[in-house]
């Protein structure tokens, strides 16, 4: 099986810089994007093959998650089911039959780490969330964790260690996740590999040079690590500050 999630910044800017060209090619089973930042309703997919689920924020512009798929899934929830966390948008979960799917949109913990308080409640919230899930059956996780979990996940560690998005505690909360019994496909498959990298700022050419950071990721529960059989960063695909990430699975 084949899963892409592209966190887009913007569906509706990124639309227009050939998402749909880049959505039809990967033919995906699940393709899922982050940062929607639209309301349902205010762009029409032609997704003839794939059926939507759209989660907005409440806040018009901001966040939103999508989720497209070939097989209907045995049912769909929008958050967590925690009031405090299911206001922007965040969390799509699929039950696929024998799995289940998420995609998310880990909350930003903002300039001088404002947010951080309440991204170490998120953080502890969603790792019971998943949890609970992997109890039952096995659990594909995918999206924008807003985290570059180690120093080879991002260009320059040195300077970075108290900005969002590399904090320790944001890090720590990452390796929390991951002792709980889940696998980061792309270190699992390339455990040395370097300069891979899913986010760039726009500013001082970034891209251009890769200094960038992997903060996009599939996760899976640790019953199927066995059975990925790869996992991509597709940095050569345009058309937002982030790059599409892939996942092949045999489920």
């Amino acid at each position: 099986m084949k899963f892409v999630s592209w966190n887009v910044n913007g569906i509706r800017a990124c639309s227009g810089k050939g998402f749909m060209d880049f959505f039809n090619e990967s033919d995906a089973d699940i393709f899922c994007i982050q940062e929607s930042k639209m309301q349902e309703g205010q762009l029409k997919l032609d997704t003839p093959n794939h059926l939507q689920y759209w989660y907005s924020a409440d806040k018009k512009g901001y966040s939103g998650t999508a989720v497209f798929t070939k097989k209907e899934p045995v049912s769909v929830e929008k958050g967590m089911g925690i009031d405090i966390h299911d206001h922007e948008g965040r969390l799509i979960k699929l039950d696929m039959g024998t799995y289940y799917f998420i995609t998310v949109y880990v909350p930003n913990s903002q300039t001088e780490l404002k947010r951080l308080s309440y991204r170490m409640q998120w953080e502890d919230d969603f790792r019971k969330f998943v949890g609970e899930l992997k109890k039952e059956k096995p659990v594909i996780i995918c999206g924008d964790m807003n985290v570059a979990h180690q120093e080879i996940d991002i260009k320059n560690p040195d300077t970075n260690h108290k900005n969002p998005g590399f904090s320790d505690e944001e890090r720590q909360k990452m390796t929390e996740l991951l002792d709980s019994g889940f696998i980061d496909s792309f270190r699992y498959k390339y455990p040395d590999a370097k300069d891979e990298y899913s986010w760039w700022s726009y500013r001082m050419k970034a891209r251009e040079r890769n200094v960038g950071w992997r903060i996009d990721y599939f996760l899976v529960s640790s019953d199927v690590k066995d059975k990925i059989v790869d996992s991509k960063i597709l940095q050569n695909v345009y058309g937002s500050d982030h790059c599409p990430v892939e996942l092949n699975i045999e489920l």
